[in-house]
């Protein structure tokens, strides 16, 4: 039987040696790859920023491509060696074309393995928005 101490010890261990591996604490994610659409701003940028922290290969996506050019330099001015490496290309996920265009680079980049997908962004393809409930609600009962 581990005792409480020997178990916490153990994982003090693990979490150094994942440390001096380039992860933080015992949390890693180095060999991983990784896509995540949307990822020059907001929450998809944070994604991408700790999934890189982490060690994995990012690739994302961004319709803007002035948006992407400046997050992947800034990206790259930050790389130490632990960080996992991020690549980007523009893409609209809201056009199949470059949907398919996109998943072939992600191909291409990672050997065609792909661990991690993150489907930042949103969009509406079939329909548009529904009308608020007060307005469903006269509409069922009339």
């Amino acid at each position: 039987m581990i005792s409480m101490a020997a178990a916490g010890e153990d994982a003090a261990r693990a979490s150094s040696a994942a440390a001096a591996a380039g992860g933080r604490g015992r949390w890693t994610l180095r060999g991983m790859t990784a896509l995540v659409t949307g990822g020059t701003r907001g929450i998809g940028r944070a994604v991408v920023e700790e999934l890189a922290a982490l060690g994995a290969a990012v690739h994302t996506c961004s319709r803007n491509e002035a948006d992407l050019r400046a997050c992947l330099a800034e990206w790259d001015a930050v790389s130490d060696g632990t960080r996992g490496a991020v690549t980007g290309s523009v893409c609209d996920v809201s056009a199949r074309d470059q949907r398919e265009g996109l998943l072939g680079d992600v191909a291409a980049r990672f050997g065609g393995r792909l661990d991690i997908l993150v489907n930042n962004v949103g969009t509406n393809f079939t329909k548009a928005p529904s009308p608020p409930p007060s307005t469903r609600r006269r509409t069922t009962r009339s």
